[in-house]
C-alpha cells in the first residue's frame, strides 16, 4: 500500500510532466492523488489480466501510464463541462 502511494506520486509527478496543459490539476496535493489514483488503476487492471500477482502492485512505467488515463479521462470531463478548472 505505501510502496504503491510512493510510486504513485512519483508517477503523477512525471505524468504531469509528459503531458502539461491548460486543463491539468495543479498543486502538490492534486499531482499526488492523480498519480496514486492512476498507480492504483495500472495495479488493477494489471492484477485483472494477470501480469501482477495479488500482491504484487504497479511498477513506475505502468503507474505513469495510469496517471495520464487518468489525467486524459480528467481533461475530457474538463472540457465537457462536467468539472470547473481549477486553474481558473
Amino acid at each position: 500500500m505505501i510502496r504503491v502511494i510512493i510510486v504513485g506520486f512519483v508517477a503523477g509527478i512525471i505524468a504531469r510532466l509528459l503531458s502539461p496543459g491548460p486543463n491539468n490539476p495543479s498543486g502538490f496535493i492534486l499531482t499526488t492523488v492523480l498519480g496514486i489514483v492512476g498507480a492504483f488503476l495500472a495495479t488493477f487492471i494489471g492484477q485483472a489480466i494477470g501480469h501482477y500477482s495479488p500482491g504484487q502492485g504497479a511498477g513506475i512505467i505502468t503507474a505513469t501510464i495510469g496517471a495520464l488515463a487518468v489525467l486524459f479521462i480528467w481533461n475530457r470531463l474538463v472540457a465537457s463541462g462536467t468539472l470547473r478548472d481549477f486553474n481558473k
